[in-house]
């Protein structure tokens, strides 16, 4: 081999050397975190992003709230001119026609309704508002029976027709409370800006409703908690700590939003079936399943079903568990279905 020839393939392997030198720290470094946070939906949203790669916080910042905005335009009962509220205030028979968004979250809304036997009702507005949980303000007396058989008189799911992006009442008073079933949504929303973003590893928490995927910065499973339900605490602790893997994690209560009068508490979890708050001893339901939208509607459904007929249900949905606490007496006691256990840090 000529002398030439000998440095030119030392050189070459050389360079070859470098550059795989170079490319190593790269793909060794640590993976950050990325912690967004904000308001939205009347609560408050968090998110942690695990990357390898630098990311830029202001854009990803800007992504979040911009998707978030977008979604509360179209779901919220507060803004006067959401798409929810336009809805709410169309006339009888007159085909609406709504966003992909509000389209998406429709069709999870009938599925609750059918599989939940009723108990989760998206046209429970006029009685939210009537006990003064929803857009008419506070009270601190419950309603007269008569006012209640009233509103009761507009709630009815069924009285929707949905088709093809439109939505049509088929009965005059309907109005769409989707408060149950939007922080779900709006979770979902941002994992999946997330995912279409090449990350990978993310947990995405508004107002307590989250969905977790991948590992977090020490290369674990996402670990959350469910609330100890205390009424009269706004930080009571935790019940317990869940091992979230690719999953999504809602939980309805009734320990924090209610009045009471007379030595009497009401709730703001209403039925749609009695028009009065739900009183089934439960006081909280967690739901883990594939999505927080599917989540977050199931777990206020369980609040509002008989507590065994609740544990039925989930055993019988796929990819689905829950936690029920009840307050029997002084003593709390918890339900879980068949597969939630595995979930739970401890066993």
């Amino acid at each position: 081999m000529s002398e030439t020839k000998s440095i030119t393939m030392f050189i070459f392997a050389l360079m070859l050397f470098i550059g795989t030198a170079l490319v190593l720290p790269a793909q060794s470094l640590a993976a950050q975190e990325y912690v967004f946070t904000g308001q939205t939906m009347g609560t408050t949203y968090s998110i942690k992003m695990i990357s390898a790669k630098p990311l830029s916080k202001s854009l990803w910042q800007e992504k979040i709230n911009l998707r978030l905005k977008q979604v509360n335009a179209r779901l919220s009962m507060y803004q006067k001119n959401s798409e929810l509220s336009r809805f709410n205030a169309a006339p009888k028979d007159q085909a609406f026609k709504v966003s992909p968004d509000f389209y998406q979250v429709l069709e999870q809304c009938s599925k609750l309704h059918t599989q939940t036997g009723g108990a989760w009702d998206g046209t429970v507005k006029p009685l939210v508002d009537l006990w003064g949980f929803g857009t008419k303000g506070r009270r601190d007396t419950p309603p007269e029976a008569a006012e209640i058989k009233a509103a009761l008189s507009r709630i009815s799911f069924d009285k929707l027709k949905i088709g093809d992006h439109l939505l049509t009442k088929t009965m005059s008073g309907i109005t769409l409370d989707l408060s149950s079933i939007a922080k779900g949504y709006g979770v979902d929303e941002i994992a999946r800006l997330i995912r279409e973003g090449g990350i990978e590893n993310y947990l995405v928490e508004i107002g307590g409703e989250l969905v977790g995927a991948g590992e977090n910065k020490h290369r674990k499973a996402w670990i959350v908690g469910i609330a100890n339900p205390e009424k009269g605490f706004l930080n009571s602790g935790l019940y317990k700590e869940i091992r979230l893997d690719n999953k999504a994690i809602a939980t309805s209560g009734n320990y924090r939003n209610y009045f009471e009068k007379n030595g009497q508490i009401y709730s703001h979890i209403i039925s749609p079936k009695t028009g009065y708050p739900v009183e089934n001893a439960v006081i909280s339901a967690s739901v883990i399943s594939d999505t927080c939208t599917w989540s977050d509607g199931l777990a206020t459904a369980l609040m509002v079903m008989d507590t065994q007929q609740a544990i039925a249900l989930i055993n019988r949905l796929e990819n689905t568990e829950c936690l029920i606490i009840r307050h029997d007496g002084k003593k709390k006691t918890a339900l879980r279905s068949s597969g939630f256990k595995s979930y739970e840090i401890g066993f």
